[in-house]
């Protein structure tokens, strides 16, 4: 359904659009590399350790999600990362020729993006997102949630301020002006060439609705095998520490372990030496009764200290010197809410009696919610890793990882580095794989003539016709 735009919330747009057309054609000569000057006065804005760290404070401070020294991290790796993945390609003129096809592809910019982007990530999303939109030669309107406008806000003048450093536009950046509204935004995605959103599912829905080609990311619930193959000590570390880094703010962060039975004793024992805390069942619950309220997630809990919920939860002395929480849980969907995302330090564990049901388990968990995102294995046996690639309907399986660390690109990682995931048509996608900057660039394709290619038809129906007849 198409929501209505108000004249004045459209009459706030306009500008800004109007603004970063003007510095879109301001830079439409710009070679590869001065192109790629943008990316790095981008990189650059957020990467330098003293705006890292001021932006990981102003981050914590406004959302009240996370914490900073992991914020800073997060600032700086993906950065590097996607520094690296972006200095290394091509985006301007020919990108690639294929003599065999008589093909030569030509990159152009797409437009103007309208960038939505989340209150757990204020700082790092926006920089990732225009480093990407920019090494195509667009520009990008960011539209940031409203409790980490502040956060953004710095951050956008911090971008302004490196491209005028290089003598760029400053308005291939910019940001809504406060206080925002989802008006103003539904405006800003009617008036783009391009939408791209990271955030709620309820923005997600309303991209698709806004009449403007949209790229919209899904909600993770990221659910990880344990076998019986594992290297239990090297499982446990980057569970926890993947688990724990930056509160479980992120989307990739391990929500269930599910480990099988012949795996359980020294999986556990592994967990709890890696700062892990097993509740009692009837500690479970209380976990369950303060970490939902009226049905939502308590956003006083999620994404905080594990001293805080400790305290919080009323758990015993010994569960206050806990990195994370483990819950135990057998059940799926609403009625069982440990088997959804839960953004917090509480990580439910299944216990399953072998592989098969460890998958079907993980089935279940990603029908309810996750589907199309991801999920984990540690295993020596690839052959079950493969098994999970086959059967299961998402876009990434990865083995043997700290996931959080290798599903939105990681230096040991094939994945290229991103913070936004699609998850393809199982969350109502239009991508199945990581946001890049491929998908902030058109293409035209110079097409020349090559020897005919025409097989006869017994070549193409020959199998047909001896099986079935003519």
């Amino acid at each position: 359904m198409n929501h209505i735009t108000d004249s004045g919330e459209a009459a706030v747009i306009a500008p800004l659009i109007q603004r970063a057309r003007a510095a879109m054609a301001a830079i439409a000569d710009y070679d590869q590399a001065r192109t790629d000057e943008l990316v790095q006065a981008l990189a650059w804005s957020i990467y330098e350790p003293g705006r890292a760290e001021e932006l990981a404070l102003l981050a914590v401070r406004d959302t009240g999600l996370g914490n900073a020294p992991d914020k800073i991290i997060k600032n700086t790796r993906k950065t590097f990362g996607t520094l690296r993945d972006l200095m290394r390609a091509k985006s301007v003129g020919v990108i690639e020729t294929d003599e065999r096809l008589g093909i030569v592809k030509y990159a152009k910019p797409i437009g103007v993006v309208a960038a939505v982007t989340p209150s757990t990530n204020p700082a790092a999303t926006p920089v990732n997102k225009a480093m990407m939109v920019l090494k195509g030669r667009n520009a990008v309107i960011i539209s940031p949630s409203p409790a980490g406008w502040a956060t953004t806000s710095r951050t956008v003048d911090f971008m302004r301020a490196e491209l005028a450093r290089i003598g760029a536009p400053e308005d291939l950046v910019q940001i809504l002006p406060p206080p925002g509204s989802k008006g103003q935004t539904q405006a800003l995605m009617q008036a783009a060439d391009l939408v791209v959103i990271t955030g709620s599912q309820d923005n997600v829905r309303r991209g698709y609705s806004s009449g403007t080609p949209t790229i919209g990311v899904g909600a993770g619930n990221v659910p990880v095998i344990v076998d019986e193959t594992a290297d239990f000590a090297s499982a446990a570390t980057k569970i926890a520490a993947s688990k724990t880094f930056d509160n479980s703010t992120s989307c990739s962060s391990e929500n269930s372990l599910v480990i099988v039975d012949a795996a359980w004793e020294k999986a556990m024992a592994a967990l709890q030496a890696a700062g892990g805390y097993m509740c009692t069942p009837e500690e479970a619950k209380r976990v369950e009764r303060l970490l939902w309220q009226g049905g939502k997630l308590n956003r006083h809990l999620i994404a905080r200290d594990a001293k805080v919920l400790a305290e919080a939860f009323d758990l015993p002395p010994e569960a206050h010197n806990a990195r994370f929480f483990m819950v135990p849980e057998t059940g799926f969907g609403k009625a069982h809410p440990f088997s959804g995302e839960k953004l917090s330090l509480v990580l439910a564990v299944y216990r399953a009696r072998d592989f098969q049901d460890a998958a079907d388990i993980v089935r279940k968990i990603l029908d309810y919610q996750g589907k199309g995102h991801s999920l984990g294995i540690h295993t020596q046996n690839m052959d079950r890793a493969r098994h999970l690639a086959e059967t299961l309907d998402v876009v990434r399986v990865l083995v043997n990882f700290a996931h959080t660390f290798g599903n939105g690109g990681g230096f040991d990682s094939g994945l290229n580095f991103t913070l936004s995931m699609g998850c393809g048509s199982w969350q109502k996608n239009s991508i199945s794989e990581n946001l890049s900057y491929k998908h902030f660039l058109n293409i035209t394709h110079l097409v020349r003539p090559i020897p005919e290619d025409k097989p006869s038809e017994a070549e193409l129906f020959g199998s047909y016709w001896e099986k079935y007849g003519k």
